[in-house]
């Protein structure tokens, strides 16, 4: 392919954009190394980088400059694609996260329910061998228990003397999920020596959307929404005004998909690590 002259980023970009087009290379695919496509095309890495940004920018690769080859993206999402309820758009978006060697998950929620087992799947295929990043780091923002909830909330209120049952049965949610979510991601320091952080800090507010962050390259947003209903807990009926959030949909935005979505996932990334920095403070799971 050399010729007598040297290959221009885009006369590279254009023969890999080719491959992607005919099936050759297919969504999910790792391209070669950077010194294995400079050798195949006689040229510098340099020109080769060039090349893959080009077409990271069309929306055709993944993870390009996260110190791995980059994956062929899977097809750029049409504009009449309708969100998907949280408990099923969002454990395929934590597989595709967890192909990348150096895996970050920051996460704004109300409880950790959802997201315990939306990571049922990829942790399982880490088990099976499917995928293997180097190491996986997870930060939740969750409600302080020491703040007067929005909700859930009695629909007819408490008197001031009265004990809360409604925060005692949310706070123990809270924390229950939280800890079998850490337990969960932790075992795979010990069954595959990945290196695992999980860590937790409370928010002075109720946070009235849900927020995932993947890699620095998704985010993912679903608004709570209230309704009325009643459960049984302990020897009491609650009638409170809750929040069901594994059916909230959620809505995409992603760095490739164009510059408005990638400044609503940068911005997002700059609000988290605002809140995770200054008015959030350390959370206990007792």
């Amino acid at each position: 392919m050399n010729g007598s002259r040297k290959l221009s980023p885009q006369e590279i970009a254009d023969v890999l954009r080719e491959r992607i087009r005919t099936g050759h290379l297919r969504a999910g695919d790792r391209l070669p190394t950077q010194a294995e496509l400079a050798e195949e095309f006689g040229v510098e890495r340099g020109t080769v980088r060039q090349a893959l940004r080009a077409l990271q920018d069309d929306g055709l690769l993944n993870n390009v400059s996260k110190g791995s080859p980059p994956r062929i993206a899977e097809p750029a999402r049409t504009a009449g694609e309708q969100p998907q309820p949280t408990m099923v758009g969002l454990a395929p978006r934590l597989v595709e996260g967890f192909s990348v060697p150096h895996v970050r998950v920051d996460v704004v929620c109300h409880t950790a329910e959802t997201l315990m087992l939306a990571l049922g799947e990829p942790v399982r295929q880490i088990h099976e061998g499917r995928v293997r990043p180097e190491s996986i780091d997870v930060r939740l923002l969750l409600p302080s228990r020491d703040i007067n909830l929005a909700f859930p909330v009695l629909v007819e209120g408490r008197g001031d003397d009265d004990p809360d049952p409604v925060h005692k049965r949310w706070l123990a949610m809270r924390n229950a999920q939280a800890q079998v979510l850490r337990h969960n991601l932790m075992s795979l320091r010990s069954s595959h020596g990945i290196d695992v952080h999980v860590t937790y800090r409370a928010l002075p507010f109720t946070p009235p959307v849900k927020l995932y962050l993947l890699n620095e390259e998704e985010a993912l947003i679903g608004y709570y929404m209230l309704t009325r209903r009643e459960e049984e807990w302990g020897s009491q009926t609650l009638d409170m005004y809750d929040a069901l959030g594994a059916k909230s949909l959620l809505f995409s935005f992603m760095t490739q998909a164009g510059l408005r979505d990638a400044a609503f996932v940068e911005e997002s990334q700059k609000w988290f690590d605002a809140l995770w920095e200054t008015i959030t403070t350390d959370l206990t799971l007792s």
